[in-house]
């Protein structure tokens, strides 16, 4: 006796400007459509745009999809999606395909079908596809890993804190690195409960503590601070607006990694944290984001 087939699935497909409203679309699509009757991923596609991927367990209410994204991101965006069929058995493969593995310094960020392919003298931080932000595909993600990998190189900071932790990544790499407890936050209770997640699955879930806070209000910050280093991959308003306050939380000497920057702010964001002490190191840029390397003077 054979099984029966599995029934195909509903897919809507389309494409957005940048991660920023990607995540935004992600968040209010899982808040109608949760586990498991969505499956969503988005990965950055070539140029810096991302491609948005779902697939429904049973046919959704397709005018619905387009009103939710048109609330996330406009009209224009919601009049592109593209929904159809495909069997069951490949929308998982198809999109695992799409998360190749990504080499940053001494870190590889890669899905569990790679899971075997990672050397051994480098650090392979596992992230399932579905789970694709943070990834590090994301041009800021890279940066951020690239310069973790440059401050590791010269020193080993004392205690670390990776603010606006997304999945972990950042914090997982660091925790994998020194063998000591990362503390990590986010203001999404979603993002919190995810980058718990991964650092289990990367055998670090003793050593990054994943908290939901906003900015520094929080009194774990001033529980494990001074850092030694800092790493925040947000966007430039927020990253101005938490220059004082990061500053303060820094120890003497300390570094921190700043993203989430397009090129033009890069400039303006480094001049607000010369006038909080600190001073650049380096300038890096990916995919059109720019990446900084600062350190308290």
């Amino acid at each position: 006796m054979t099984s029966a087939a599995p029934s195909p699935v509903t897919q809507a497909t389309f494409e957005i400007g940048d991660e920023h409203t990607a995540s935004r679309i992600v968040d209010t699509i899982t808040e109608i459509y949760p586990d498991p009757d969505l499956a969503i991923a988005a990965f950055e596609a070539p140029g810096g745009r991302w491609d948005i991927t779902m697939h429904f367990a049973e046919p959704p209410d397709e005018e619905m999809i387009r009103a939710l994204v048109t609330q996330a991101a406009g009209e224009a965006a919601a009049k592109t999606i593209v929904f159809g069929t495909v069997e069951a058995k490949d929308w998982v493969k198809a999109s695992l395909a799409d998360l190749v593995p990504v080499h940053a310094g001494r870190y590889i960020v890669h899905g569990s079908h790679d899971r075997d392919r990672v050397p051994a003298n480098k650090i392979g931080i596992e992230i399932e596809a579905a789970l694709a932000f943070g990834t590090g595909h994301h041009g800021t993600t890279r940066g951020c890993l690239i310069l973790l990998n440059q401050v590791l190189n010269q020193r080993t900071p004392g205690r670390v804190l990776d603010l606006g932790s997304g999945t972990g990544v950042l914090a997982i790499a660091a925790a994998r690195s020194l063998k000591r407890r990362i503390l990590a936050s986010d203001i999404d209770p979603r993002s919190v409960l995810v980058a718990r997640d991964n650092a289990r699955l990367n055998g670090v879930g003793n050593l990054v503590e994943a908290i939901e806070a906003t900015g520094f209000h929080s009194p774990q910050f001033a529980a494990n601070g001074p850092f030694g280093l800092v790493l925040a991959n947000i966007l430039a308003n927020p990253l101005r607006k938490l220059a004082p306050s990061l500053a303060r939380h820094l120890a003497p000497n300390g570094f921190v990694i700043l993203s989430g920057l397009l090129p033009h702010q890069a400039s303006s964001v480094v001049a607000t944290y010369r006038d909080n002490g600190l001073k650049l190191i380096r300038r890096l840029q990916i995919d059109g984001w720019s990446s900084l390397l600062m350190q308290r003077r």
